[in-house]
This record gives C-alpha cells, sequence and structure tokens, in this order.
C-alpha cells in the first residue's frame, strides 16, 4: 500500500509540475502581451486577483488566491518543522544505546556530507573557470535595473555561536535557526539515553507525538501537496516578465546545466561508489521529493516529504533518516555551494574584478562557511552570496547592480539547487544506512 500510494503521489506532482509550468509561461506571455498592447491595467487586475503577495505594502485591496493558497500549504509545513526535528533526531539518539555505533553514525554523516560539498565546489570551480575564459560573464548592462535592498552579511563564524541557543524557548519559536534544535535534540537524547530507566514515560510521550506528526504530514502532502505545487508554480513564474529573465542569461543558463548535470550524474556515482547500490531506484524514487523541493523551494518544508520517502521507499533505517536529514537540511547543501560560486564568480568578473585561482578558493572556502546553518528557506541563498560578496571586497556600484540582478531573477534557480540540496540529505541517508548494515534493500530495489 505505501509503494502504491508512492507512485500515486508522484504522479500527481508530475502532473502538477508539468500543468504548472505550462500555467506559469502562458501567464508570462499573456503579461507581455497585454503590457505591450497598451492593457496594462487589465494585467494588473488578473495579478491582483490571482498572484499578488497580500502581504506586500499597498497590497491591502489584493485577493492573491495562488499566493494564500501556497503560503498556507508551506505554513503549514514549516508549522511542524521544529518539533518534528526535535522529536525524531531525539528519538533516534535515545534508542540508539551503543554509544560508539552513535559515534560512527555522526561521522560517517558529517564526513560524507563534507565529501560531496567539496566536490561541488570543485565542480563549480571549473565550470565558472571555463565560462569566465570563454568570455561569457561580460559586464552587467545597468540599463532600467534598480539596485535592490540587499541581506545585510555578517561574519560566517557567527554560526558557531547560534548553534548553542542562550533560551530554550526561544530556540523552540524561531524556524530559522535549526542548528540550534538540533544541539538540543542531541543533547535530550543523550540524556535520556543515559537515564534510560527514569525516562520511559518521556520516551513514550515523544513515540506518540512523533505518530501525531507522521498522521498530520501524510494528510497534509497526500491531500493538498498537488494543488499546492500547481499554484506555488504559476505563480512563481507568472510574476517574471520576459524583461526580467532576459538579462544575465549566460549565468542563468551555466547555473542551470551545472545543476543538472550534478543532479544526474554526481549522485549516481556517490551511490555506486560509496554504498555499492544500484542507483536507479534511488533517482526514481527520489523524483519526487526533487519536484517537491522544485515547487516549495524551500528544504524545510520538504522535509517531511523526504523523510517518508527514504524510510518507507528507499528501506533506511528510521534512526538513520531521523538524524541524517535534519542534520542535512541545514549543512548540506550541495547545490547552493555549486549556485553561490558561480554567482559571485559572476558578480565580480561583470563589476570588473580580476577572478583568480587563489579567489576563486577563498570564493569556495566562504561559500562552504556560510552555507553552513542557512534557513532552509526560500531566499536563503541571497543572503550566502551577500555574504561572500562582503569578504571578498565585491562591494562597488556594479557589484550590487550585479547582485541585484541575481536577486530579481534568482527565483527559479533557487528552485532548482533546493532540489539537490534534498536528493542531497536523501542520498547520504541511503550511504550511512548501507555502511552501517542498516538498509533494506528489498525495500530499496522493490
Amino acid at each position: 500500500m505505501k509503494e502504491s500510494s508512492g507512485k500515486q503521489l508522484a504522479k500527481k506532482m508530475l502532473i502538477a509540475l508539468v500543468c504548472g509550468l505550462v500555467a506559469g509561461f502562458g501567464c508570462i506571455l499573456l503579461r507581455e502581451h497585454l503590457n505591450s498592447s497598451g492593457q496594462a491595467d487589465l494585467w494588473k487586475t488578473i495579478n491582483n486577483i490571482f498572484f499578488q503577495d497580500i502581504s506586500a505594502e499597498g497590497a491591502t485591496s489584493a485577493v492573491g488566491i495562488f499566493y494564500i493558497i501556497g503560503q498556507v500549504f508551506v505554513n503549514s509545513l514549516q508549522l511542524i518543522i521544529v518539533p518534528m526535528v526535535f522529536v525524531s533526531i531525539t528519538l533516534a539518539i535515545c534508542t540508539i544505546t551503543d554509544t560508539k555505533k552513535l559515534g560512527r553514525i555522526s561521522s560517517k554523516t558529517i564526513f560524507t556530507f563534507l565529501k560531496t560539498t567539496v566536490c561541488a565546489l570543485i565542480f563549480a570551480g571549473v565550470i565558472g573557470f571555463v565560462v569566465y575564459h570563454l568570455g561569457l560573464f561580460n559586464s552587467v548592462d545597468a540599463g532600467n535595473i534598480s539596485v535592490q535592498e540587499g541581506t545585510t552579511g555578517s561574519n560566517p563564524l557567527n554560526i558557531i555561536v547560534s548553534i548553542v541557543p542562550n533560551n530554550f524557548i526561544s530556540a523552540f519559536t524561531n524556524n530559522g535557526n535549526v542548528l540550534a534544535i538540533v544541539f538540543l535534540a542531541v543533547v535530550t537524547g543523550l540524556s535520556m539515553n543515559a537515564l534510560e530507566d527514569q525516562t520511559k514515560t518521556l520516551k513514550k510521550l515523544f513515540e506518540e507525538v512523533s505518530k501525531i506528526i507522521s498522521l498530520f504530514l501524510t494528510f497534509v502532502i497526500n491531500k493538498f501537496a498537488p494543488y499546492a505545487i500547481f499554484c506555488l508554480l504559476t505563480r512563481t513564474f507568472a510574476i517574471y516578465g520576459i524583461d526580467s529573465l532576459k538579462p544575465a542569461l549566460a549565468y542563468v543558463v551555466t547555473v542551470i546545466i551545472a545543476l543538472f548535470v550534478y543532479l544526474f550524474c554526481a549522485y549516481p556515482i556517490y551511490l555506486v561508489t560509496m554504498a555499492r547500490v544500484n542507483p536507479k531506484p534511488f533517482m526514481k524514487k527520489a523524483a519526487k521529493v526533487a519536484l517537491f523541493g522544485f515547487s516549495t523551494s524551500s528544504s524545510a518544508a520538504t522535509l517531511p516529504l523526504n523523510k517518508k520517502t527514504t524510510t518507507e521507499e528507499l528501506g533506511v533505517s528510521d534512526q538513520i533518516a531521523s538524524f541524517v536529514l535534519p542534520l542535512g537540511m541545514t549543512i548540506n547543501m550541495d547545490g547552493t555551494a555549486i549556485m553561490q560560486v558561480i554567482a559571485a564568480m559572476f558578480v565580480a568578473v561583470s563589476s570588473g574584478y580580476k577572478v583568480t585561482f587563489m579567489s576563486m578558493a577563498i570564493i569556495a572556502v566562504l561559500a562552504l562557511i556560510a552555507s553552513i546553518g542557512t534557513p532552509a528557506a526560500p531566499g536563503a541563498g541571497a543572503v550566502i552570496l551577500f555574504t561572500i560578496l562582503t569578504g571578498m571586497g565585491y562591494t562597488n556600484d556594479a557589484a550590487l547592480l550585479a547582485y541585484s540582478l541575481i536577486l530579481a531573477i534568482n527565483r527559479p534557480i533557487e528552485m532548482l539547487v533546493t532540489s539537490l540540496n534534498v536528493v542531497g540529505d536523501a542520498s547520504t541517508s541511503v550511504i550511512v544506512a548501507k555502511k552501517e548494515n542498516m538498509l533494506d534493500e528489498e525495500i530499496y530495489h522493490r
């Protein structure tokens, strides 16, 4: 039944994806036609009814049907992130009585994350270097581009301080600092492990809460996900005009090609070399996770479906998935690493800065450090990119214009980036589970 349900959900999501893309591009063409034929007011009315962000300034009279549906769905998933991460990691740790086994799982998980991210950075550096020497990253034509307000950069090492919260309650009221929740869950799980006989009631309570969370997520994902995906995709493309998609075409095409190549080549290689398994079942079953991540552009919102797919369809032990996936959601960002390196090189070259091998290496290191602990939500890539640019000193007017341009056109790219991030988390779960003999290969190959 689980296998049949998974296939049906995948089909529904694929249909929603195709319909959303078709409707979105149709809206782009309609928008351009109405604006060019002097009927801009008609498009404004359509936009206010269907696509307008009703929380934006001056949108008090807008309806924003697609915005409301998409936002309610994403909010319902984000609502459960903190309790799910805390409960799942706590239960995963407190049920592993062998501390050596827990240490092995932790070290293998972090090492695999680090290995795949470094490979992604090297791959992005090579791609960016080739495109740079082909002369495709030319100067940005400022034209009518207005400088958008970026996100304030900060020292990437601040993430180390934020891992340990100074207030227990505030840590649970902020979806943006998931690493703090991971820390609290690890501490709680280890403490419950040490006090095994005295915490049976608490453990049972967590198990019951976990069942409630699972039921809630199953209902939300199975019943509403396809419709929400259609609304999210249609709105995403409808709010972009052709003029917003033309600039920096070389950057967009380069990143998209790099992301697709890494998705379809790197992860199968990782599964073959590190887990010694056939990658075909993984790619087929993880496809709906990638589609979901593409639609929501949020690793956090995709976490529930990722865990469900990884345990029920890929045969990964719940202990492994409960530990690896929430941790990977914040520190494992292969897609983000690729996008950041290429974006930073594009900004540097197009704004007149000289790019050397050493500067590329520094960009890669900054991307690696800054991506750890970044909120797994839409727009998080802008935080990392601005941190890298300020760290490299790329702050002249041309650089700000190029950064502004990336902000304007980066939403579709971030959707692809999220797909890579969540697939990377799932592949790491399979790799770690295989190495620990906690992968049910019968379910995996089914």
